[in-house]
């Protein structure tokens, strides 16, 4: 029996919060992204480092604005867990019909972010596998890339609910669409209790 494939994940935060919220998960937002990297592995692979990206918010929801703070330092607990950040910018456009602004959130740079991990990491052999969670087709291009000069690595891709991209389906070595099971099995604690004491609860609305 040979060594475990050593796979490391690359989590697209909104790809999978909009997954899920496109399918009414609410109840599976308090999700322990770590701990799903693990669920989705085969028997033989072992999960070397877990790569979350995502953006704070910015928002005069104030209730909105605590959620996801509270998520964030729930998983910044984690320790075999990184987080990285990119920008969360609101672009305003005009309507073409009646010439109102509108005003659009829009998530920069996780795309940008996870191509530069996922080139790094492979040179530096950190994983025979990369496991990407997300449907982002704009990583595409970095994946073929990836592909050509470490023709020995593999690349997946777990697709958020409801997210399949077919480009980049059609790019990888292999791909599947996480299910409710492996998302209902991955939660965190309702109470995650951190190192200085502070105790993050599960917010009502996640229940």
């Amino acid at each position: 029996m040979g060594d475990a494939e050593r796979v490391a994940a690359y989590i697209d935060g909104f790809n999978l919060y909009f997954g899920m919220k496109n399918k009414g998960w609410r109840r599976y937002y308090w999700l322990n992204v770590h701990l799903l990297a693990k669920n989705l592995l085969k028997a033989n692979q072992t999960l070397i480092l877990t790569k979350y990206f995502t953006s704070r918010i910015t928002t005069s929801d104030s209730n909105k604005f605590r959620r996801q703070n509270d998520y964030i330092e729930a998983l910044s607990n984690i320790k075999d867990l990184e987080i990285y950040y990119g920008k969360y910018k609101i672009i305003e456009t005009i309507c073409p019909k009646c010439g109102s602004k509108l005003k659009t959130p829009k998530e920069k740079m996780t795309d940008v972010n996870i191509a530069t991990h996922l080139m790094k990491d492979a040179y530096q052999d950190i994983f025979d596998a990369a496991l990407l969670i997300t449907g982002d087709s704009d990583l595409v291009e970095p994946v073929k890339i990836i592909s050509e000069l470490f023709p020995k690595k593999r690349v997946i891709v777990a697709f958020p609910p409801g997210r399949v991209a077919i480009d980049l389906k059609n790019a990888v070595h292999s791909s599947f669409v996480v299910g409710r099971k492996n998302i209902s099995i991955s939660q965190l604690d309702e109470h995650v209790t951190k190192e200085d004491g502070c105790i993050l609860t599960r917010p009502n609305e996640w229940k």
